[in-house]
């Protein structure tokens, strides 16, 4: 959706968290890839704390040891090969979708991305058809964000709150969040994101449902590092 920090809460309303062991294992698992590249490429343990913290989390949820080595040591291998791809295209009602995605094999993945539009009542578009519907932003998410402490994070290059998220420009996001964290404020997530300039306003819950199967499918894809989706929700009275 436009504000990516507001799919935790409409993945809730859904109730996309599925509770079954084997789809927990899977997002365990991409939990752990995710850690790795945000750690640079680093299956280090010890070097690479984002990864330290999936790995706490996937034993806190019995994932098997044998499964996280297997994990890191598949990455190993491929490392080498993998690289990056953006990919556009539009899901259910018109609505702008871009992924990212590494992989080492570009024409494998472009065809399982491709499936899983045309799978959702979407399609696969042309580089360039989507991302000027887009524009970068930082998200910083707070665990607490007191009133009176927003006048300094403004100072510091913050732009419009929403609820416990500080928006940022990118080219400030990096000396923003040095801020937050001298002022002793707990971060949940801190990213630059897509958000659509023009979001595609959705009604219904059907409607909803549909591109959030699009979205919750394309993101369970291992090689799938992100997902933007340019739509609001606005509930009917």
């Amino acid at each position: 959706m436009s504000g990516h920090s507001k799919w935790a809460n409409i993945k809730n309303r859904k109730g996309a968290q599925d509770k079954k062991r084997s789809e927990t294992f899977t997002k365990t698992a991409k939990n752990i890839l995710t850690a790795i590249r945000m750690g640079g490429g680093n299956t280090n343990v010890e070097s690479n704390s984002h990864l330290k913290v999936a790995i706490e989390k996937a034993r806190e949820s019995n994932m098997p040891k044998d499964n996280i080595e297997r994990l890191l040591t598949n990455f190993e291998e491929r490392k080498v090969n993998l690289a990056d791809y953006v990919f556009e295209g539009y899901g259910p009602f018109g609505v702008p979708v871009v992924v990212e995605v590494q992989s080492d094999n570009k024409n494998r993945i472009l065809s399982e991305i491709k499936f899983i539009f045309k799978d959702h009542e979407g399609n696969l578009g042309e580089s360039g058809s989507v991302m000027f519907q887009f524009e970068k932003i930082g998200e910083i998410e707070l665990k607490e964000l007191p009133e009176e402490k927003e006048m300094e994070l403004i100072d510091g290059g913050a732009e419009e709150f929403e609820e416990k998220t500080v928006l940022v420009k990118p080219e400030t996001f990096s000396g923003l969040l040095e801020v937050v964290k001298k002022m002793g404020l707990e971060v949940e997530r801190a990213e630059i994101v897509l958000r659509a300039t023009n979001p595609v306003v959705l009604t219904e819950e059907q409607q909803l449902n549909k591109i959030m199967d699009l979205i919750e499918t394309l993101e369970d894809n291992e090689e799938v590092t992100k997902v933007s989706a340019g739509f609001d929700y606005v509930e009917k009275i």
